[in-house]
């Protein structure tokens, strides 16, 4: 039974790192979709340019009414993507993971199948298929970061990798574009997408709960393929006492063990029977919001305009701004290689602190806490040196801003999710993760005014610096919050 468990958990990982790395986030693989749609005349008024192969090495030009049009598409599609997120969010915690699963399913099939059919005469349903892309991508990354709960001590380290494996997906639009050149037409490749939905389906019966998997996880835990053989409801029901019993002991301190049974319940009730809404009025979740809108905005700037960028600094030479625009693209891979870094940092500093607190019977919570301060004061870091890279007019230095950006991008998410998941109750995961996301959204909207400032402009770059070091105050305010917790029930008899 165990080894039969152990294949299950491991065969429902490593599909679902291949469902975020292939799927979740083709959005921002847009800059390499955009060449193909040029080629391809999409809104080019009648009397403009030819369109095809041109020997411009970094694309098709196009006038600046069409290159308006893909701006406001992808702006439309990014906004969505993470402003539905609290929709969606509330339908994965409401009706639960096969639903939400086959919503998402329905989105990206249909997104996938209005581009393929979709031509240069009816270029404008892309102003619906690429935002049904983002939230069926969506859809999948929220679903599959609950897999996270089935391997117990690395929860923090298998959400981190498929954040960055969400992020590594951004270079599947990028093959597409490379397999155009070689002859593979454009609704080829999009028709091949939609036939992976099958996939999707199957493995949302075969690989997936109904429900939530549950944290911490109940013995003999089975979903999926196994829950098909034979009846496991006498099972579910003798275990549920149990899981009860762990998940009170995960936010419980050794003191609070040995309490009476009204101040276990008490403190049950205060940790994990916390409404969403003292959630999100808490501090802690503002402060949240803030860290992740501030350093999202930049990182948003920042990939709408690159190109810019990159033509100022290499003095409009075509050739080198081509070089520099693959290298950003081939980098964005990488996101899924390092993100694993941050949560396997989180759960070592995790597991170091909890054995701190049983042996001085601190606040375990307040332990679990504060294993996310250094992973969210370096995430912060990493971004502002990024920043600071970015804003040397040397394009050669751009190989290194590159870099800092894939790792702090693929630490941000994941960071913000492993956060949500230890700061908060894990029934209102979905809806505050949902809500993260919109609100984060909302605040990206800046990026248009700062883009209309000019990209060159010194005075962006030294706002959103000192933007991006003040949000070292939400780890220093979570330290402090977590000091104050072990002091308070350190000195509690």
């Amino acid at each position: 039974m165990a080894s039969r468990g152990l294949a299950l958990y491991l065969a429902t990982l490593l599909t679902g790192l291949l469902e975020c790395i292939g799927f979740a986030g083709v959005l921002f693989g847009w800059t390499s979709l955009v060449y193909v749609f040029k080629e391809q005349c999409y809104f080019v008024e009648p009397g403009e340019q030819d369109c095809g192969p041109r020997s411009n090495a970094t694309g098709p030009p196009g006038s600046k009414a069409q290159d308006e049009k893909f701006s406001l598409i992808f702006t439309l599609a990014s906004f969505m993507n993470n402003f539905m997120t609290f929709p969606t969010g509330y339908i994965f915690d409401r009706f639960k993971t096969t639903v939400a699963r086959l919503i998402g399913v329905f989105f990206y099939t249909c997104a996938t199948l209005t581009i393929a059919f979709t031509t240069a005469d009816s270029a404008v349903l892309l102003f619906l298929a690429m935002p049904m892309l983002a939230v069926g991508g969506m859809l999948f990354l929220i679903t599959n970061l609950q897999i996270g709960n089935l391997f117990g001590k690395h929860r923090s380290t298998i959400i981190t990798l498929y954040n960055g494996a969400f992020d590594s997906s951004s270079a599947v639009f990028l093959i597409i574009k490379l397999l155009h050149e070689r002859g593979i037409k454009l609704w080829a490749s999009f028709l091949f997408l939609s036939a992976c939905s099958a996939w999707h389906v199957g493995r949302t019966f075969l690989l997936m709960p109904r429900g939530h998997i549950p944290y911490p996880l109940p013995p003999n835990y089975s979903y999926g393929l196994c829950s098909r053989f034979g009846t496991r409801k006498e099972e579910k029901k003798a275990a549920e006492p149990e899981t009860k019993e762990l998940q009170s002991k995960e936010f419980v301190s050794p003191k609070e063990e040995n309490s009476g049974p009204g101040q276990e319940q008490g403190q049950e009730q205060g940790q994990e029977h916390r409404s969403f809404r003292s959630c999100v009025l808490s501090r802690r979740f503002v402060l949240h919001v803030v860290w992740l809108s501030t350093i999202q905005l930049w990182h948003y700037f920042f990939i709408g305009s690159l190109n810019s960028l990159l033509t100022s600094l290499a003095g409009s030479d075509n050739v080198q701004v081509s070089a520099f625009t693959n290298a950003f693209a081939i980098t964005q891979f990488f996101g899924v290689l390092c993100a694993p870094w941050n949560g396997l940092l989180m759960d070592c500093l995790k597991q170091k602190y909890q054995k701190e607190a049983k042996k001085t019977g601190s606040s375990a919570s307040a332990a679990t806490l504060c294993s996310t301060v250094p992973s969210l004061a370096l995430t912060s870091l990493l971004c502002l040196g990024f920043a600071l890279c970015a804003s040397i007019p040397v394009i050669r230095l751009q190989y290194v801003t590159f870099i800092l950006q894939v790792i702090s991008r693929s630490f941000l998410y994941g960071c913000n999710a492993a956060f949500l998941t230890l700061a908060f109750p894990s029934e209102h995961f979905g809806k505050l993760f949902g809500l993260v996301m919109a609100l984060s959204a909302v605040v990206s909207l800046l990026q248009f005014p700062l883009f209309k400032l000019s990209p060159q402009n010194i005075a962006v770059y030294v706002s959103m610096g000192l933007a991006i070091f003040l949000t070292l105050a939400h780890p220093f305010l979570v330290y402090r919050e977590c000091r104050a917790e072990k002091t308070k029930s350190s000195v509690t008899p």
